[in-house]
């Protein structure tokens, strides 16, 4: 006999039975009495999302480009006589604005007024010429006269044989040379008023250069590239210094073609005759020109003229040249807030033109790959295709025929995903929309 087998360890295991068949009661007791799992139905997610109403706006376009200020009249000093300089404005110095009609400087006319006293002495000496010519032709033709009878009397005494044929010879001799001495004072006398138009186009030459020694200001303008100084000698054709006009001031802005075409379109006029283009195109156009300028704190501003558009298109930059102008910009100086607009100034121009009525506009980040977010009348959202006209700034200006009408309500937050249907929750964004609603103009 083994062990396991002995009496003592055969009633140990009996000992066991009784716990264990307790705790499958107990186990079996607390299962059945537990309530069956009730199901939960989850509630929908409710994505709170910043919207604006998409307002329906006059709007006016515009197209942008940047250039230079430069005077629209350059004057260029260039000497039209030689001398020495006698005299200079005292204010004849670069960047001085100097009034029109102002001395600038004078050449020593010394050289021309001797000049024009000699061409004056010769009209004179012409004067006695003609004269005295006059007075030998007076005589010269007298003796012709006698030549001529004394020639025909000893002609008619050859032919009757009472004088010798050699005497009627020289007597017609004599008679000739008379004659060529009166064609010569006469041709003498037909060369004096030639003579006198060469002599007065001199004297007009001199005293006309006698006027250039004196140089005025030919308008208002601004010295710049002074090259001479007093008693300095110049020659005709040397070049002493630039004008620059000061009523007028140009820009010439390089716009891009693409945001041109948007100031061309949407008002229903007639477009212009080629051939009045430059007259009529600003008309046509309604175009308004503004130039701008950084001033740090602020933007300093201008309301210029459109003049034309340059004559070539730069094929790089896909760009134009756009000439905008001001009149009178040294007069139209606020201290503080507006310089002068001076030569080499970088700027800004804006090409306002006709007001577009109507038009349906929208913020440009609210475009997601062509398509817009909004929500419909059930608080859900609804993902729609649209076509964009064109872009302005910070706004994107809608085709009429998309699913998108005027007063929708525009999701402007990024949803990540963006799934149409979901349940949104809007709050209207009333910065944002009072930003879009201002660039609408009033008409």
């Amino acid at each position: 006999m083994s062990k396991a087998d002995t009496p003592s360890n055969r009633l140990r295991m009996l000992w066991l039975v009784p716990p264990v068949a307790l705790g499958i009661f107990a186990l079996t007791s607390l299962v059945g009495s537990k309530p069956a799992p009730v199901k939960v139905k989850q509630a929908e997610v409710v994505h709170a999302v910043r919207t604006i109403s998409v307002p329906q706006v006059n709007l006016r376009p515009m197209a942008e480009g940047y250039g230079v200020v430069q005077p629209a009249k350059v004057w260029s000093a260039v000497a039209q006589v030689s001398g020495r300089i006698i005299e200079m404005h005292p204010r004849l110095r670069d960047g001085e604005i100097i009034p029109e009609g102002t001395l600038l400087f004078r050449i020593d006319p010394v050289n021309t007024e001797l000049a024009l006293e000699q061409l004056k002495a010769q009209l004179l000496e012409l004067e006695v010429q003609q004269q005295n010519t006059s007075e030998l032709l007076e005589i010269e033709q007298r003796n012709l006269t006698l030549a001529q009878r004394e020639s025909a009397r000893l002609q008619e005494l050859a032919n009757k044989g009472t004088t010798s044929r050699s005497s009627a010879d020289s007597a017609e001799r004599s008679m000739l040379n008379s004659r060529s001495a009166v064609q010569n004072l006469r041709n003498t006398l037909a060369l004096i008023p030639t003579q006198r138009r060469v002599i007065d186009a001199k004297v007009r030459q001199a005293q006309r250069d006698l006027e250039n020694t004196r140089i005025e200001a030919p308008f208002n303008l601004r010295i710049a590239n002074l090259t001479m100084e007093t008693d300095q000698y110049v020659t005709t054709g040397q070049k002493l210094f630039e004008g620059d006009g000061v009523d007028r001031a140009e820009v010439i802005a390089q716009v891009a073609i693409s945001s041109m075409a948007k100031l061309f379109t949407h008002h229903g006029k007639t477009a212009p005759n080629p051939l009045q283009m430059s007259e009529g195109l600003a008309e046509y156009a309604d175009l308004h020109p503004v130039i701008q300028m950084d001033m740090g704190d602020h933007p300093a501003e201008w309301e210029a003229k459109f003049v034309r558009f340059t004559d070539r298109i730069d094929s790089e930059t896909r760009t134009i040249g756009a000439v905008v102008a001001i009149d009178k910009p040294y007069k139209k100086i606020i201290p503080g807030q507006r310089p002068p607009l001076s030569k080499g100034m970088f700027v800004r121009v804006q090409l306002h033109g006709r007001v577009q009525p109507k038009q349906l506009i929208i913020p440009r980040t609210a475009l997601r790959n062509g398509r817009v977010l909004s929500v419909d009348q059930e608080q859900r959202l609804k993902i729609s295709e649209l076509k964009v006209l064109y872009h302005q700034g910070e706004v994107s200006i809608i085709d009429p025929q998309s699913t998108i009408k005027a007063g929708e309500q525009l999701v402007v937050t990024d949803l990540i995903p963006a799934v149409a249907g979901m349940r949104l929750q809007p709050q209207p964004d009333t910065l944002l929309q009072q930003q879009l609603n201002a660039a609408g103009v009033t008409p």
